[in-house]
């Protein structure tokens, strides 16, 4: 087999394929729309940093400031409407817009911000790129803006990666892979002038992985939160100690009168 027939396999060998249905992968958008994770300062990645010599011939950063400018297909979906039909939605309302490349570049990076921790579920796994395909899909004015910077992120680092190696990134090795992550991971006053505009395009596109898992069922459960679970029994009402922290909070707005009285 020859090196192009080696890179063929290996391009297919990465093939994201989404195991989600578009009406569970909207539900996951929906819910990501309406989350409090994402707009926070998610900041949080898992690129260890990786020496030179690590990292293997050619990984020399690059020289130069470079940046994809995108001529992106205006989407003209109509979305939901304004009195949608939330009984029977329909399960494609917008024409999804990746490529099988960006789907499959989307779940690479997605691994290394989420990847697999004994048995909690990679971010792959929990169908987090069918989300991000959702979400720059989707007609809206929040997404639509982010649509540019992702996909603009995503031709920059598969562009860094041809620059550097040759190859696309991700039939890149994993110590290629992150010695561009560790030089984009952040946007601090150390990173290199031609890394600051992906480094501040990648952190939307962490914030918006990273949310995206913790909106799913596993995702919530690796954080702890036990909320949306029916409670057996009568409803016991709010602990001594939440009512306390109540009281002290009313107190301090000046609001006394408004607390309520400790049941015995």
């Amino acid at each position: 087999m020859d090196q192009h027939q080696d890179k063929s396999v290996d391009q297919q060998e990465m093939q994201y394929k989404s195991g989600i249905t578009r009406r569970d992968s909207l539900k996951l958008m929906m819910a990501l729309a309406a989350s409090a994770l994402l707009p926070a300062a998610l900041t949080g990645c898992d690129s260890a940093p990786v020496s030179k010599t690590d990292a293997g011939t050619g990984a020399a950063k690059a020289s130069i400031e470079h940046w994809p400018e995108l001529k992106l297909s205006p989407v003209t979906a109509t979305g939901y409407g304004k009195d949608p039909n939330l009984i029977l939605p329909p399960e494609s309302p917008w024409p999804l817009t990746l490529t099988q490349a960006q789907l499959s570049l989307v779940a690479v990076l997605s691994d290394i911000l989420v990847p697999r921790e004994g048995s909690v579920p990679s971010a792959s796994e929990v169908h987090v790129p069918a989300v991000v395909d959702e979400w720059v899909s989707a007609p809206y004015e929040r997404q639509q803006q982010d649509r540019l910077t992702i996909l603009s992120a995503l031709a920059w680092i598969d562009d860094e990666a041809q620059m550097r190696f040759s190859k696309i990134f991700v039939v890149l090795t994993n110590p290629q892979k992150k010695a561009i992550m560790d030089d984009i991971a952040y946007d601090r006053a150390e990173t290199p002038p031609q890394f600051k505009r992906i480094a501040t395009a990648f952190s939307r596109f962490r914030a918006l992985v990273l949310a995206a898992f913790f909106c799913t069922p596993e995702g919530t459960k690796d954080i702890g939160y036990i909320g949306n679970v029916p409670i057996a029994g009568d409803y016991p009402g709010p602990t001594k100690e939440a009512y306390a922290h109540l009281d002290k909070v009313l107190a301090d707005l000046g609001l006394t009168e408004f607390a309520y009285p400790i049941q015995a």
